[in-house]
C-alpha cells in the first residue's frame, strides 16, 4: 500500500529528538517519499540536507507568505539556485495569507507571483498555502495562467466548493491533510468526495494537524494514512486502491523516479 506524504516540515525542532525514527516509521507504514517543505531560506536549505540524508525525502524550496518580509538581500537568488538540486522538486511554500498579520500582504502577493514564475521557468509544480484569502489566490492563479496551464497545488485544502471548481479549471491539483478526518470536517470530506481522481492528493503538514485518531499529537508522515483510509472511504475505494491512486498522481505530478517511489 505505497503512499507519499506531499507535505511535512521535517526540518521542525519538534523532530529532532526522534527524526531517523520519524522516517524510519513512515516507511515501515508504506510511505515511499516524503516531500520537506520550505518556509524561508534556512528551512529550504535545511530540506535539501535532509533529502540528502534520507533515501525517499524531496525537498520543495520558498519563502512562504508570512516569511516574505523577513527574507533577506540574495535570499530569493539564493532559493533559485537551490531548485537545481536533483532532490528538489517543487517551489514553495508560496500564496497567501490574511489570517496572520505578519507580511503586508501586497508583498505576498509580488513573491506569490514570483514563485509561480519561477516554477514555470524551472518545469516544476508549485506548491499554494491559502489561509482567509481564496479570492485572492484564485485572482493570482487567473493572473498566472495567463502564460500558460498551472502545474501546481493547493495544500492541505479547507476553502469551499467554488474555490475547489476555480483552482480545477486552472489545472491544479487538491491535496488534503489531516483536517479531513476531524469530526467536525463533514463538509470538507464532501467537498473531497467531488475532486476528480487524477488531481488528488494527500499530506500530513507534519508536525501539525494530526489527523484521527492521533489529533492532538505531533503529527508525522507515517500518518497520511489515516487521511488516506478517510479519503478512501469518502471515493468508495479500498484504501488499497486510493493509496494507489495518490501515489501515482504525485510521482507524475512531480516527476518521481521510478526506483524510489
Amino acid at each position: 500500500m505505497p503512499l507519499i506524504d506531499t507535505h511535512a516540515h521535517l526540518d521542525e525542532e519538534a523532530f529532532e529528538p526522534d527524526r531517523d525514527e520519524v522516517v524510519r516509521r513512515a516507511h515501515d507504514a508504506g510511505v515511499t517519499a516524503i516531500f520537506t517543505i520550505g518556509l524561508s531560506l534556512s528551512t529550504s536549505r535545511a530540506g535539501v540536507e535532509l533529502a540528502e540524508k534520507y533515501p525517499g525525502v524531496y525537498a520543495v524550496v520558498g519563502i512562504q507568505p508570512n516569511y516574505v518580509h523577513e527574507a533577506g538581500d540574495g535570499d530569493w537568488e539564493a532559493i533559485q539556485a537551490l531548485a537545481d538540486h536533483p532532490r528538489v522538486v517543487a517551489i514553495g511554500e508560496t500564496g497567501l495569507d490574511r489570517y496572520w498579520d505578519y507580511a503586508p500582504f501586497d508583498l505576498q502577493v509580488v513573491h506569490f507571483q514570483q514563485h509561480m514564475t519561477f516554477a514555470r521557468e524551472k518545469g516544476l509544480p508549485f506548491i499554494v498555502h491559502c489561509r482567509n484569502a481564496a479570492e485572492e489566490v484564485v485572482t493570482q492563479l487567473k493572473i498566472a495562467a495567463s502564460d500558460g496551464p498551472l502545474i501546481g497545488v493547493m495544500h492541505s485544502f479547507c476553502e469551499d466548493q467554488a474555490t475547489a471548481r476555480a483552482c480545477l479549471e486552472l489545472g491544479m491539483h487538491i491535496s488534503f491533510s489531516g483536517m479531513v478526518t476531524f469530526k467536525k470536517a463533514a463538509d470538507l470530506r464532501e467537498l473531497a468526495g467531488t475532486i476528480p481522481p487524477d488531481r488528488i492528493l494527500v499530506e500530513t503538514d507534519a508536525p501539525y494537524l494530526a489527523p484521527t485518531p492521533r489529533r492532538g499529537k505531533r503529527n508525522e508522515p507515517a500518518y497520511v494514512q489515516y487521511t488516506a483510509g478517510c479519503l478512501a472511504e469518502v471515493h468508495g475505494m479500498s484504501v488499497e486502491d486510493f493509496s494507489t491512486l495518490t501515489t501515482n498522481n504525485a510521482r507524475k505530478l512531480f516527476r518521481l523516479p521510478a526506483d524510489e517511489s
